[in-house]
């Protein structure tokens, strides 16, 4: 009789692809899907009856800055228990390699916790690190375009590149990539990048070209009042440069900006007809990073989550902190300082459109390791899969599945993965989608989603009946 480690009982499989739903038993054999059908012929090490719950690969999530946090709090809770088996770090710009900068550097570095002590020369050294480490979800990195910046300009990072900066920055990213690297991330809207022009963006994005499926991901230089025009210079980039791109977390930021996704969609589909274009979105309507003056206008309501020098003001308002020291939202922003917060700036019928887009992944962008993170560092994908899909039936169950695993697997080089298939690797998740649903929110941000019944990493069971296991089986990807 044939025999396998693992044998799921009863489920409903969802594959990843977009295809309709059926009912099978799936197998897992030394890390890899042996058998999805009738498995009555098979003899288990441990079956599990998941009767009325859904199999499906495990969430990939596309856009995060997990770098440290993978070595720092190798049991990842909030990812495991939304589902999710594998995430892309080193997005917006920021990556802890190649990374070899010394001091301190402006926003967004400020914005990531450990970033200080965990800085990688070569993306070599932080796959070593995480191998030895043993994380208990794989990972994917994009070298950021700021790291390259910084660690080939030192802190001089308000002004364009030279060209022999340039060129090194072109060597290290080459490195990068044949070192597995995913591709190149840009963080154009913060200070140390919001100096680089669009040609350094094409050089270096040009090198991207000679790898395959390698990506640039872009967090635009602007997402509110000339969020077309950015949309525009992100696709621009990519048809000159000939890399593949995603734009990320993409959004309309501030009420005047509310409703133009409608543009920047025909912009995307537009350039999809002959270009490789996707991206990616996270399901809330406020955003979160570091606390900057530029970005005020954008919002009415703005969070504090951490403040270095005001940590009592962590979790007020910005307006009222003001109002409490008898100052501007300007200068109670600058007296914060080095600080983070959640911005209260997009449009429910935006989101829903760029949701719905077929292009669009899904992407939490949390920052971990605050104590008030905004909540979609725990909840981002059971959100999907009950306010969006089962309440507002947004979308169909497969399709917000397919925007979770396959598509995401297909931009991101992740071979093997994101699709329910004999022979593909056994990152699965399992949830009831009658009651699956994020419990985070704003004001209790920490908190786990339930529905998430097991999840299995490489073949390994990292949560089961609910509860998080002590087996950590992530491993660096490329």
């Amino acid at each position: 009789m044939q025999r396998c480690d693992v044998l799921l009982t009863g489920g409903t499989v969802i594959d990843g692809t977009g295809a309709a739903t059926r009912r099978a038993d799936v197998a897992i054999e030394s890390g890899r899907i042996l058998h999805i059908g009738d498995c009555s012929a098979i003899k288990a090490d441990a079956v599990i009856d998941v009767t009325g719950q859904v199999v499906a690969p495990g969430f990939i999530d596309v856009h995060t800055h997990d770098d440290w946090a993978l070595l720092a709090t190798p049991d990842m809770a909030f990812k495991v228990t939304q589902g999710v088996t594998s995430v892309v770090a080193g997005n917006c710009g920021i990556s802890a390699a190649p990374f070899s900068a010394k001091g301190d550097l402006p926003a967004p570095f400020d914005v990531i916790p450990g970033i200080s002590e965990g800085r990688f020369d070569t993306v070599a050294g932080y796959a070593k690190a995480v191998t030895y480490t043993r994380p208990a979800v794989n990972v994917r990195l994009l070298a950021g375009h700021s790291s390259l910046r910084a660690s080939v300009m030192g802190g001089d990072l308000e002004r364009s590149a030279s060209g022999s900066e340039i060129e090194a920055m072109r060597d290290a990213l080459e490195l990068a990539l044949r070192q597995g690297a995913a591709g190149l991330s840009s963080g154009l809207d913060y200070p140390a990048a919001l100096s680089a022009p669009m040609e350094e963006m094409v050089q270096l994005a040009g090198v991207l070209k000679g790898h395959e499926r390698a990506v640039y991901t872009s967090h635009m230089r602007d997402e509110s009042d000339t969020v077309i025009a950015s949309v525009r210079e992100t696709l621009e980039t990519g048809q000159r440069s000939g890399a593949r791109v995603v734009i990320s977390h993409h959004k309309c930021a501030g009420k005047a900006n509310f409703g133009k996704s409608v543009e920047t969609l025909k912009l995307i589909d537009a350039a999809r007809r002959d270009h490789e274009v996707a991206l990616d979105v996270y399901p809330y309507v406020a955003s979160s990073t570091s606390l900057i003056e530029r970005f005020l206008p954008s919002a009415d309501d703005i969070k504090v989550i951490w403040s270095t020098p005001h940590p009592e003001q962590d979790g007020r308002m910005l307006n009222d902190i003001a109002a409490d020291w008898g100052v501007s939202r300007e200068k109670a922003t600058s007296m914060l300082q080095p600080a983070g917060a959640i911005y209260f700036d997009m449009d429910e019928g935006d989101l829903q459109r760029i949701m719905q887009h077929p292009a669009a992944m899904i992407g939490s962008d949390g920052l971990p390791g605050v104590d008030k993170p905004h909540p979609r560092l725990w909840g981002t994908f059971p959100r999907v899969l009950g306010r969006y899909v089962r309440e507002l039936k947004l979308l169909e169950l497969t399709q917000a599945i397919h925007k979770m695993t396959g598509l995401s697997a297909a931009q991101f080089g992740l071979n093997d993965r994101g699709v329910v298939r004999e022979g593909y690797v056994a990152d699965l998740v399992v949830f009831d989608p009658e009651q699956v649903a994020d419990l985070a929110d704003f004001d209790h941000p920490t908190r786990p989603s339930r529905g998430i019944n097991h999840v299995m990493v490489n073949g390994a069971l990292a949560l089961t009946d609910g509860q998080q296991t002590t087996t950590r089986a992530g491993a660096f990807l490329t």
